[in-house]
């Protein structure tokens, strides 16, 4: 089970969450995925997810591709859970560092799954860093773009979304993600 290390209450009324653990474990309804365009699920959160939901996760990316083209940052792709606890991946296509409007197109991919999550009618959603790893985002600005993104989402859109986890792994990324939230909740 992961461990949930903080949460808050919007004024929304959505509980956010920092936990430390695996994305694959979640129980939410949606898991979100960070992805490349093409949705190959070869290594990191990706390569995780597949392994542990199945191959099916796999086969309906391929589907997805393949009916819509390469998947965008503002309009994720999704697929079911497979064998995982969620009923659905969400799959966010993050930037990549050094490609230009970084923070724009982590929002966007933020603003894209909250919208698919909805669209599924999810009521719980959990993401891992998106871009933070062999994307090279830097974690801590990466921390603060996804919590902007995610109060911002639900400021302007009525949503039967309750909570939103933020799924960590390793230290580094937890450190980075706390000293984020400690310093958006003292502005």
């Amino acid at each position: 089970m992961n461990n949930v290390l903080v949460e808050r209450v919007l004024p929304t009324g959505q509980t956010i969450q920092i936990a430390q653990g695996d994305i694959t474990a979640e129980t939410t309804e949606a898991i979100v995925n960070a992805a490349n365009e093409y949705l190959q699920h070869g290594a990191g959160v990706a390569g995780a997810i597949v392994r542990q939901g199945g191959p099916t996760i796999q086969k309906e990316s391929d589907a997805w591709v393949h009916k819509n083209g390469t998947v965008s940052h503002p309009q994720p792709a999704w697929t079911s859970g497979g064998n995982l606890a969620a009923k659905y991946v969400i799959h966010a296509v993050g930037p990549v560092w050094g490609d230009g409007d970084e923070d724009a197109k982590l929002a966007a991919a933020i603003n894209g799954s909250l919208e698919v999550a909805e669209a599924l009618k999810c009521s719980s959603i959990s993401f891992p860093a998106i871009s933070t790893g062999i994307f090279g985002f830097p974690k801590e600005r990466a921390a603060g773009v996804m919590f902007s993104a995610i109060e911002n989402y639900f400021s302007f859109h009525k949503s039967g979304i309750r909570l939103v986890k933020l799924v960590l792994f390793d230290e580094s990324t937890i450190n980075a993600f706390m000293r984020a939230w400690t310093s958006q909740l003292n502005r």
